[in-house]
Parts: structure tokens; C-alpha cells; sequence
């Protein structure tokens, strides 16, 4: 855009407009002034110059800065478009009539004037985003997919296992069956001693979906090898992984968008989620996720693999990022135990569908957020912390060491040694007979 984009409020200017009788069509239908009709005629790209010359629309695009006049290519369209979806927007007009509906088409729509609510009552519906801004990509069927199929070996899945859970009608969890054919846990001066490293979930996800502030829903994904998160009914195949990702990984489905009260969050929030139909994958592999985004809505993020410039940070599609680091969490956390740092390390990652993030506007008012939480780093986190209470339940005298890397290892064993230096109190203790 050639111009920065100016607010003006809607009603006081069109009302103007239908006052002024400058364009032809656009009159009052009522002597009250409260029908108005707005002439619509279908427009495009290739329409005469002429015809649209002296309209409405292009008044808009003009007053709004969304246009200028020597500088910014005419787009009849999208000045349509501009100008329809403020009136959607806005609580002062209600749609009454559409003629670019009936057969044969009738180019007007007619318009009632309404009581406009308090200026406090109407600040969420001004920060709902334009639908003309939603970062959405441009489908582009020409274009070949970047996207490169995951490693080979993780392919070995068993399918019986995969879920889609719907979060919409319950918070599912899903957890991981004990290992069998583990060593017994042996007792020293009458105190347990435990395998942190086999003890705690290393590859599970917590998932919660958050629509304007609101959760609609949670889950827990125990896949070792991630998830996909999208919407709509079209699913992976061996033959299609390039589209949809590797059909080993669990299938989540966004909540949609039934249970919203407010119509226009409604609008926009279907304008987002009919655009995720290939969506976001989450992969992990050697206890690090990893994300590439494939859906055409833009997707932002932030979290402890994200740079520290507090300005929006996208995704750029089918690119693989390196979210989340579980040896950089590790390393952060026996740092802050030692008392060498002076905040724990971070490891919520949060991902922003069709808007800005990070910005000046917090989380509660974007339209679709999915907050992800590695579970083995809330759980080392709560327990040092002493924030984690555990129930009999909870004991587990059958254990067995994963096949992880070296340096992770190291790393689980020195935060084991500081919580047996700090005593402090595991899940696996148990009481003397």
C-alpha cells in the first residue's frame, strides 16, 4: 500500500455519501432515512475504467488510504470488497435485501440505518480484524510443493493407533502405557531411587486451542512423533505426504466455530479455519519439535526457539523451525537450580493463525491461537519448583531407560543429582513397609 492506512468510522461518512446524491444509484428508499440502497454491480479487474470511475467503492478505498489515485493499481474488486465487509462489520447498518442473489441478478443491496450501541459496547468489533487483512496466502495451484517428506523411519507408525480427537466436545488426554521388561527399582538407606530420565513423558505434547480468549478445547498428543493440526475432512495418504505430511502422525482437528456467540467473530473465524486444510504440523524427533506450517493462512509464533525482537514473527510455508530444544531447556534449567540464572527457562510455544503475533495485542483478542506445552518440561519445571503434587497413583516400580542422546543423558543426570542434593520429594518415593 502506497498510503497508511487511515480509521474512519463508517457510518457518519456513508450516511454523507447517500445525503450528497453524488453516485448514481446510491439513494434513500425511506422518508425516515433508514433505507438506503447501494447500487452493486459485479465488478472485476478487467471492468471498463469508466464505469468505475465515480463509485462508492472506489470513495471508500480512497477516503480509508486502501487506495490512491497515479500510484496504486485500480482494483474495482477489491474496493467491493473493502467496502462489503465493513458493513458487515459494523453494527450501525443490517443487511436487508441482496440482490446479486435472486435469478436473475438484481445489482443493488438495500441497507437499514440501526441505533448504534455505546461507544464502550462497540470496542471488541472494532479490533476484529479486516477480512481483506488476514494473512492469508494466495492459493497458487502452479507452484510446486516445498514440501519434503519427514525421515523414512518414522513412517513405521501403527496406524491402529492414531486418533482425531474432536476438541470440541471434551478435553481428551491421551497417555502413554508403561514399559514392560524393566529393570526393578532398588532401595538405598530406606530412600527411593528413581531414573528421572525414564520417568517423565518425553515426547508428549499438551495442546489448547484458544478462540479470542476463550479455550474451546485440549488435548494431550502422546505420538512420539508428533501431530498434525488442521481443519476440514481432507486427510494424509502415503501417496499424498507432500500435501498433508506423513500419515504416521496424529490427526487433530481445529474446533470450529459453532459454539462462538458473536457472529462476526464467527465470520472471520471461518474465514480463517477454510483455509487450514493442510495445516500445521508439530514433529518430534530426538526430544526437539519442530514445525512447519503448510496450510495457507499465515501462521506467527513465539516461544523459546523464537528471536527476542518482540515484532511478529512468521512462519514461511514448508519450512521446517526448530521450536523447541529439550537440551537448551535442560542446560536453562540446571543453570536457574544452580542459581546462575535468574529466571527458569521457557517452554511455552505459541502459534497465531491469519494475524500478527507477537504485537501489540495480547492473546485474549487474536482470533485463533493454539498454545503447545512440552509435558516433560512443565513436569521437571513444577517439580523443582515444588508446585507438583503427586498421588500414589503415580508410582511406578517397573522402569526402563530410553535410547536417547548422549548429551541428554548428562543432562537428565546432573538434574537428578540436584534434586537429590535439594531433597526434594519425586513421584516415585515410596512409604516403608
Amino acid at each position: 500500500m502506497s498510503v497508511q492506512v487511515r480509521r474512519i468510522r463508517l457510518k457518519p461518512w456513508l450516511l454523507a455519501q447517500v445525503n450528497s446524491g453524488v453516485y448514481p444509484g446510491l439513494t434513500w428508499l425511506s422518508a425516515d432515512h433508514r433505507l438506503f440502497q447501494v447500487p452493486w454491480k459485479h465488478a472485476t479487474r478487467h471492468t471498463p475504467a469508466s464505469e468505475e470511475e465515480n463509485t462508492i467503492f472506489k470513495a471508500w478505498a480512497l477516503e480509508t488510504g486502501k487506495f490512491q489515485e497515479g500510484v496504486d493499481e485500480a482494483d474495482p474488486a477489491k474496493w467491493k470488497a473493502n467496502l462489503r465487509c465493513a458493513l458487515n462489520k459494523s453494527r450501525e447498518f443490517h443487511l436487508k435485501y441482496d440482490g446479486t442473489k435472486e435469478t436473475p441478478v438484481k445489482p443493488f443491496k438495500i441497507y437499514e440505518v440501526c441505533d448504534a450501541p455505546g461507544a464502550d459496547a462497540d470496542e471488541e468489533e472494532e479490533e476484529m480484524p479486516d477480512i481483506m487483512e488476514l494473512s492469508i496466502n494466495p492459493p497458487q495451484p502452479s507452484d510446486p510443493p516445498l514440501y519434503s517428506p519427514f525421515p523414512p523411519e518414522i513412517k513405521q507408525f501403527t496406524p491402529d493407533l492414531m486418533m482425531t480427537p474432536n476438541p470440541l466436545t471434551s478435553d481428551l488426554i491421551m497417555t502413554s502405557s508403561p514399559q514392560a521388561d524393566a529393570p526393578p527399582v532398588t532401595m538405598e538407606t530406606q530412600a527411593c531411587k528413581y531414573d528421572l530420565l525414564s520417568s517423565v513423558p518425553l515426547t508428549d505434547l499438551e495442546l489448547r486451542f484458544q478462540y479470542r480468549g476463550r479455550c474451546v478445547g485440549s488435548l494431550t498428543v502422546s505420538n512420539p512423533h508428533g501431530c498434525r493440526l488442521y481443519y476440514g475432512a481432507l486427510g494424509p495418504s502415503p501417496e499424498q505426504e507432500d500435501l498433508f505430511g506423513p500419515v504416521s502422525l496424529q490427526q487433530v482437528l481445529f474446533p470450529g466455530s459453532s459454539g462462538l456467540q458473536n457472529q462476526k467473530q464467527r465470520f472471520y473465524t471461518e474465514a480463517l479455519l477454510d483455509v487450514m486444510d493442510r495445516g500445521l504440523i508439530l514433529e518430534i524427533h530426538q526430544q526437539d519439535i519442530y514445525a512447519v506450517r503448510l496450510c495457507q493462512a499465515k501462521v506467527f509464533w513465539s516461544g523459546p526457539g523464537a528471536p527476542e525482537r518482540g515484532t511478529p514473527n512468521p512462519m514461511e510455508r514448508e519450512r521446517k523451525f526448530k521450536v523447541f530444544s529439550l537440551n537448551d531447556f535442560l542446560q536453562g534449567l540446571i543453570l536457574y537450580q544452580r542459581g546462575e540464572a535468574q529466571a527458569p527457562p521457557p517452554f511455552e510455544i505459541v502459534f497465531c493463525f491469519g494475524e500478527d503475533w507477537p504485537d501489540r495485542k495480547p492473546k485474549d483478542k487474536k482470533l485463533i491461537v493454539v498454545q503447545v506445552v512440552p509435558v516433560v518440561a512443565r513436569i521437571l519445571l513444577e517439580m523443582f519448583s515444588g508446585e507438583l503434587s503427586w498421588s500414589t497413583d503415580s508410582i511406578r516400580l517397573q522402569i526402563s531407560n530410553p535410547d536417547v542422546k548422549d548429551q541428554t543423558v548428562e543432562q537428565f543426570k546432573e538434574l537428578q543429582r540436584l534434586l537429590q542434593t535439594q531433597n526434594i520429594q519425586g513421584p516415585w518415593a515410596m512409604n516403608p513397609p
